[in-house]
């Protein structure tokens, strides 16, 4: 089987519990009040981690979008100052660090440029987050694979090809790999989740889930087929604005979500057949014996 890797107190790899994660991103719309209510969803719902994404937005908005202007609920602005508004600092960071070690949770981000991972280095997160968007930005790989911490490596919107330069520029130590579809949300024919045997059986190594569907059904069919990670936005409500809003999971269904997934983990069993006490009275009540 693939090696398990680390995630702070937890092996993640095949046959093991799956790390669940709430993905918050940037659905906190830059309020932190708001993105500990979402730690605190989290928490309920029994997630192992929590994960925001950090970006330097000078570096990250191309100069083609920089001055375009949208609206927000802030009012009209350039897209490069809405960027500004909703990216959190180092005053922002060092009181989610403290709050998620007070509720127990672990935290990391996706970290969209290098000047962003060397912001993260002074907080002890478990490992860092590709996006599927950095998939191919290889000085930032190469910035990851440097911080010696393990790897989350996101496949959204790449050829197979881009995914095996990225696994060589990162490694394979200390790398998990998860499947998606860039789309949010995404529909249930491009979810393609049998890329999650595909990558397991390509790389050699463990494999998650992060789903960007409406539902939790393909997530839970995920982890029948291996996932041994899964990710899903969170949100305290899909009608808020943001991007990433409608294709987020609110409190009851992550509640749902974790519950059913642990029910699966149990369920799977070893493979090996077997007759179960519970059916040893059931055996000799209805089947018949040999020399009957």
């Amino acid at each position: 089987m693939p090696d398990a890797v680390r995630i702070g107190p937890k092996l993640v790899g095949h046959g093991l519990p799956v790390l669940v994660i709430a993905e918050i991103g940037i659905n906190h719309n830059g309020e932190l009040e708001l993105a500990k209510r979402l730690i605190d969803l989290a928490v309920d719902a029994g997630c192992d981690a929590v994960k925001f994404q950090k970006r330097t937005p000078e570096l990250c908005v191309p100069d083609a979008y920089r001055n375009v202007v949208r609206e927000t609920p802030w009012g009209m602005m350039s897209y490069l100052d809405y960027r500004r508004r909703v990216e959190f600092g180092r005053e922002e960071y060092q009181e989610i660090d403290r709050y998620c070690q007070r509720k127990g949770i672990l935290w990391f981000v996706s970290c969209w440029d290098v000047e962003s991972v060397d912001f993260m280095a002074q907080f002890d997160t478990p490992c860092f987050k590709v996006a599927s968007a950095c998939l191919t930005d290889k000085g930032l790989l190469t910035k990851f694979r440097a911080t010696g911490r393990p790897v989350v490596l996101s496949t959204g919107m790449s050829t197979m090809e881009e995914v095996d330069e990225a696994v060589e520029q990162l490694g394979h130590d200390n790398l998990i790999m998860t499947h998606c579809t860039s789309t949010y949300p995404c529909p249930p024919e491009e979810l393609n989740l049998r890329m999650i045997q595909t990558l397991r059986k390509r790389f050699n190594c463990p494999v998650g889930y992060s789903g960007h569907e409406v539902g939790l059904s393909p997530t839970l069919a995920a982890v029948a087929l291996g996932a041994c990670l899964v990710e899903r936005h969170v949100t305290l409500d899909r009608a808020m604005w943001g991007s990433d809003q409608a294709a987020s999971v609110e409190r009851q269904g992550m509640m749902r979500l974790v519950r059913d997934i642990r029910l699966i983990e149990v369920a799977m069993g070893d493979g090996v057949k077997r007759i179960y006490d519970s059916e040893a009275q059931a055996r000799l009540r209805l089947r018949k014996s040999d020399d009957s």
